[in-house]
């Protein structure tokens, strides 16, 4: 009878836990350590659109098809891009085709959770350090005080991994573009002008170099990022332990904007957030080392571009099939998975540049419009 290496995985995101499931599926003990000190302790985000080629593939691995369908949001796949005076420049409904459909975040990851053995999970294991003990080994410090010795170690720790360094000198880089985030609450009664700008989905108004993007989430919340390229001390001088100052300096930057669209500024009810958007390289890869890879942002971290979520999922999947073919021989399963991530992530990673080009670059929006609708986008 073959016995599986048990897999110690750092991070309870999206891509650690779809890894955790698909061991379970297999018969592959793991162990996931979380920061969070519970599955509640912290906002999970907004919309996802789960993509068919890469998301609903992992959680079709993951024998979660049908919890993952009970939990589309219909209609929220629906978008349109606006005019900074508020007229509508491209309206695309929701076609109900599932290819891309909208689920939010943290039912997502409660989806995952629920489908794993109780105890899979640890949480309030905040990661500190990392040593390599040799032949494959790896001990894992935590901030609770306590420590675990692995022979399969896989970095599901996001943009600012602890497991990396023990693959690579790569460090994420800003891009030179924030988002600022807030939200509006039951928009169609308290915010009703911005909620007809949103529409049922996704909306979102462009010109070079910034814009307004929100999306329509359940009950009726409006999740907003105001995108600005600006460098980090740009954003530190508007004093975000004053909310009131950062939305004041915000709206300097979309004066004379319509008033339903700077609303999701102005109007905001959560204090803002801000989120820096930084980057691996985009061809960023490692040398094979024994006991030890990455998963998700920790291996690849790029510019948003709907793929993140997805393309975590999915490596979480293919790890764990390869682990679950190669029983007896993990560097065997190590490898494979690595050759085939390397290329995919490096593809995503172009891709991820140019629509932020196409969206924030001196063309804006139109260029943006021509690729999202099909169109000649370099003519």
């Amino acid at each position: 009878m073959t016995t599986h290496t048990h897999v110690s995985i750092i991070g309870a995101g999206l891509g650690g836990l779809t890894l955790a499931r698909v061991l379970h599926v297999h018969g592959i003990p793991s162990t996931v350590y979380e920061a969070e000190a519970s599955p509640t302790s912290r906002s999970q985000g907004g919309m996802l659109d789960i993509h068919e080629n890469n998301g609903q593939a992992a959680l079709a691995t993951a024998g979660l098809t049908e919890e993952f369908r009970a939990i589309i949001l219909a209609g929220h796949a629906a978008s349109r891009a606006l005019t900074p005076d508020g007229s509508v420049l491209l309206e695309e409904e929701d076609d109900g085709s599932d290819t891309r459909p909208e689920v939010q975040r943290g039912e997502l990851r409660q989806v995952l959770l629920d489908s794993l053995p109780e105890g899979t999970v640890r949480w309030d294991h905040k990661v500190t350090g990392v040593r390599a003990l040799g032949g494959g080994r790896h001990e894992v410090g935590f901030a609770n005080g306590t420590t675990v010795e692995t022979a399969l170690l896989v970095g599901a720790d996001g943009a600012w991994s602890r497991v990396r360094p023990l693959l690579s000198d790569a460090k994420p880089v800003y891009t030179g573009t924030s988002f600022v985030e807030t939200y509006l609450y039951e928009a169609d009664t308290r915010h009703p002008a911005a909620a007809k700008a949103v529409g049922a989905g996704a909306a979102f108004s462009l010109v070079p170099g910034k814009g307004i993007q929100a999306h329509r989430e359940a009950s009726g919340r409006l999740h907003t990022y105001v995108a600005l390229q600006r460098p980090l001390e740009w954003f530190e001088a508007l004093g975000f332990e004053d909310p009131e100052s950062v939305k004041a300096g915000l709206m300097r930057e979309f004066e004379g904007w319509a008033p339903e669209l700077t609303a999701l500024i102005t109007d905001g009810e959560t204090d803002p957030v801000l989120r820096p958007l930084y980057t691996l390289p985009a061809d960023h890869r490692w040398e094979r080392v024994p006991g030890v890879t990455l998963i998700g942002d920790a291996a690849h971290l790029m510019i948003p571009s709907g793929e993140g979520a997805n393309l975590a999922m999915f490596d979480g999947a293919e790890l764990g099939k390869a682990l679950a073919a190669h029983p007896d021989d993990t560097e065997a399963a190590l490898a494979a998975y690595e050759r085939d991530v390397f290329p995919r992530s490096h593809e995503e990673a172009g891709q991820a540049s140019l629509i932020n080009e196409l969206m924030f670059g001196p063309d804006a929006p139109h260029r943006f419009l021509r690729l999202i609708t099909g169109q000649d986008w370099e003519s």
